[in-house]
C-alpha cells in the first residue's frame, strides 16, 4: 500500500480508483474504500475501475458495512445509469449486488425477481440461485424446491460458474458463496 499510496501522490487520477477499488475488495477497509472513490467521484465525474463504476464499489461498502439502504440506493441508481444513460449491456454482477441489497433490507419478492434476471443472462450463476433460495425460504416457499434450487446451485458452482468478476480468482468477493466440498 505504501508504493500506491505514493502513486496517488504523484498521479492521482490514475491511481485513486484502483487505490479505492484495492481498499474496498483486497483489504476490506470500507469506509477508507468509500472516502476514495467518493473524491475521485468529485474530482473525475463516476468513472470505471475493474469493468464497474467507482459507486459500484460504493455500494458493495455499504453492504459490508450493514448500511443496507444506501447500498439500495447506490445499486438502484448504478443499474439505471448503466443501462438507461450508458446504453450498456446487462451485466449479471450488478443485478447480483442489486438484489442482495433488496434482500438485506428483506424485500424478498423484488430480490428475486433481479435475481431472475441475473439468471436471464447469466444461468448458471451459482450464487444468484443460493441467495433467490433464501429468499424463497424467506417467503415460504416449500422446503423441497428451496433444496433443490440450493443443490443446483451448488452443481454450478462446483463446475466454476460463480461471480465472474476477474479478480476472484485471487479474493473472494462480498456475498460470493463458497460450498464445502
Amino acid at each position: 500500500m505504501s508504493f500506491l499510496d505514493k502513486a496517488v501522490l504523484y498521479n492521482k487520477q490514475e491511481w485513486l480508483p484502483y487505490r479505492g477499488f484495492i481498499k474496498c475488495i483486497f483489504l476490506k477497509t470500507y469506509k477508507e474504500a468509500i472516502k476514495d472513490l467518493e473524491e475521485c467521484i468529485k474530482l473525475y465525474g463516476n468513472g470505471y475501475i475493474m469493468d464497474h463504476t467507482y459507486s459500484f464499489y460504493i455500494g458493495l461498502c455499504y453492504l459490508q458495512l450493514n448500511e443496507y439502504d444506501k447500498a439500495e440506493k447506490v445499486f438502484d441508481d448504478y443499474v439505471n445509469d448503466i443501462y438507461k444513460n450508458r446504453q450498456q449491456l446487462e451485466h449479471p454482477t450488478a443485478y447480483f449486488y442489486q438484489a442482495i441489497a433488496k434482500n438485506e433490507l428483506q424485500k424478498w419478492d423484488e430480490a428475486i425477481a433481479i435475481f431472475d434476471k441475473a439468471l436471464k443472462i447469466y444461468p448458471q450463476f451459482s450464487d444468484a440461485k443460493y441467495y433467490k433460495a433464501i429468499c424463497w425460504l424467506k417467503l415460504g416457499k416449500p422446503k423441497e424446491e428451496v433444496v433443490a434450487l440450493v443443490t443446483i446451485a451448488r452443481e454450478d458452482a462446483a463446475k466454476g460458474f460463480t461471480i465472474n468478476e476477474d479478480n476472484t480468482i485471487y479474493e473472494t468477493y462480498p456475498y460470493q458463496k463458497k460450498f464445502a466440498k
